[in-house]
């Protein structure tokens, strides 16, 4: 399968270029700066600026699925709903299949079901605020779009670096967490959900996923 991966340098999106390679699909990994990705026969880098989104249907063309996984630097959060405004307007005129990553923001507590982890302070402290309501506004947009070939995948309101266990549950609007009371999951085990929501999609056109806890 081609798959194109923007923001491939970022967190998320470098651990889906690796997952999606491991598998043998065909990557495209796009960035704002061409990463320092290895030499692999099925690999392109390519630069681009989502900003500008007129060259975005000549990519999309290409691919059988693109997944956005964009974060913009502290500051400029507000860009990401225009961003993916603009992304769901070009993959409409190529009928490119589109995976949003996501906040956690738009997912429901587990605490209290009536608020959305966006205002929660259990899981949104204030430094985080600014990205948690701009990945709502994303959010907003995808919900709001007339072109509906998108799934939003929002990761648990912890996830980083970590050990590549292979296992994770998913859910859909609520905010999972392990059976240690856990909101979290590692990119590398991100990416695999990813990866199997490319090759087996599910139904939910919105969904979450977390960690599992370790077996004993």
């Amino acid at each position: 399968m081609r798959i194109s991966i923007f923001g491939a340098t970022g967190m998320a999106g470098s651990a889906i270029v690796t997952e999606a390679l491991a598998r043998q699909h065909i990557v495209t990994a796009w960035s704002r700066r061409l990463g320092n990705f290895p030499r692999q026969e099925r690999l392109t880098a390519g630069i681009i600026d989502l900003s500008t989104p007129d060259t975005l249907g000549t990519v999309l063309s290409a691919a059988d699925v693109a997944v956005l996984a964009v974060r913009p630097a502290a500051g400029d959060e507000h860009q990401i709903a225009p961003w993916t405004a603009g992304f769901l307007d070009a993959a409409a005129t190529t009928g490119t299949r589109v995976i949003v990553i996501g906040g956690a923001a738009s997912l429901r507590s587990p605490r209290d079901p009536d608020l959305l982890i966006a205002d929660d302070p259990t899981y949104t402290p204030p430094e985080w605020a600014a990205i948690a309501h701009a990945s709502l506004a994303q959010f907003w947009v995808c919900e709001s779009h007339p072109y509906t070939g998108w799934t939003y995948l929002s990761p648990p309101a912890q996830f980083g670096a970590g050990t590549r266990t292979g296992r994770y549950q998913r859910g859909t609007t609520m905010m999972l967490t392990d059976d240690n009371g856990n909101a979290q999951i590692s990119t590398a085990d991100l990416a695999i959900a990813v990866v199997d929501e490319i090759e087996t999609p599910g139904h939910e056109q919105h969904f979450t996923v977390a960690q599992t806890a370790p077996r004993e």
